[in-house]
C-alpha cells in the first residue's frame, strides 16, 4: 500500500489544532503572530496543543519577521525550552547578507535540536542560489523537508522551479521532501502530484473566514480529499 501524501496545516492554538486534525491533517506547523509571517509559539501553547491532538507537530523557531536569525542564543534557549516540553520536530531557516544559508545561526540551532527532524522553511524562496543553499545544508542532521513555493511570490510564480526540483529528488541536496506551500491552491495539485510531489502545506486556505477566524475542519477535509484524490 502506498503511503498517503502529507497535508500540513498552520495552527495558532489548540482550537486550530483540533479542527485541523478532525479535517484530516497529518501534521501541524505551530506558530504565533502571522502578521510577522509566523514566530515561535510559547511552550505553554505547545503543551496545550500536544495535549489535545495526537498528530505530528512542527514548531517554528523564529523570533522576528524576515529571514535574519537575530539573537541565536535566544533561539537556542527557546529550542531547549520546547524540547523540554516534548517538542521533537521543528521549522527554521535563516539567510546571511549574501542570500546564502546562515550557517552561523543554523548549525548551533541544529546542534541544540540534537537529531530532531526539521524543515527548512520558505527562506529558500529568498535565497540567492537555491541549489547552492541546498548543498550548504545537505550534511546537517535532521533536515528532512523544504517548505517552498518555488519563488518569493508564491506557487504561481514558482511552479516551474518546483517541477524541476521534484524531478531531481534523490540527488545530493535534493533528498529532503518537498513540502509545497505559499499561495498554494487546489488547482495547483494535479500538476504537482503528477510530478511526484507528496507533501502540501496550507495556512489561509484552511481559514475561509480569514486569519482572525479559526481553522475550518471542513476546509481541511476538502484539501484532504483533493490531496488524496
Amino acid at each position: 500500500m502506498s503511503k498517503r501524501a502529507v497535508l500540513e496545516v498552520i495552527a495558532l492554538g489548540a482550537e486550530d489544532a483540533v479542527a485541523a486534525q478532525a479535517g484530516g491533517a497529518d501534521r501541524l506547523e505551530l506558530v504565533t503572530d502571522m502578521a510577522a509571517d509566523g514566530l515561535t509559539p510559547s511552550r505553554e501553547t505547545f503543551a496545550e496543543i500536544r495535549a489535545r491532538v495526537d498528530i505530528s507537530l512542527r514548531v517554528m523557531l523564529r523570533l522576528a519577521d524576515g529571514f535574519a536569525a537575530g539573537d541565536v542564543d535566544a533561539l537556542v534557549r527557546r529550542a531547549g525550552e520546547l524540547r523540554s516540553e516534548g517538542a521533537d520536530e521543528f521549522v527554521l531557516g535563516f539567510l546571511d547578507e549574501a542570500g546564502g544559508a546562515d550557517l552561523a545561526a543554523v548549525e548551533p540551532l541544529v546542534d541544540a535540536l540534537d537529531g530532531c527532524r526539521w524543515t527548512f522553511h520558505r527562506a529558500i524562496d529568498r535565497a540567492a542560489d537555491r541549489d547552492a543553499l541546498r548543498k550548504q545544508l545537505a550534511d546537517l542532521p535532521g533536515l528532512d523537508t523544504y517548505l517552498t513555493a518555488g519563488a518569493a511570490g508564491g506557487v504561481d510564480d514558482g511552479l516551474p522551479t518546483l517541477l524541476a526540483e521534484a524531478a531531481r529528488r534523490g540527488e545530493p541536496g535534493y533528498e529532503p521532501q518537498l513540502l509545497i506551500g505559499g499561495g498554494l491552491r487546489l488547482d495547483h495539485l494535479p500538476e504537482l502530484k503528477a510530478a511526484g510531489v507528496d507533501a502540501f502545506h496550507i495556512g489561509g486556505a484552511a481559514r475561509p473566514d480569514g486569519w482572525d477566524a479559526p481553522v475550518s475542519a471542513a476546509a481541511v477535509a476538502t484539501w484532504r480529499a483533493a490531496v488524496d484524490g
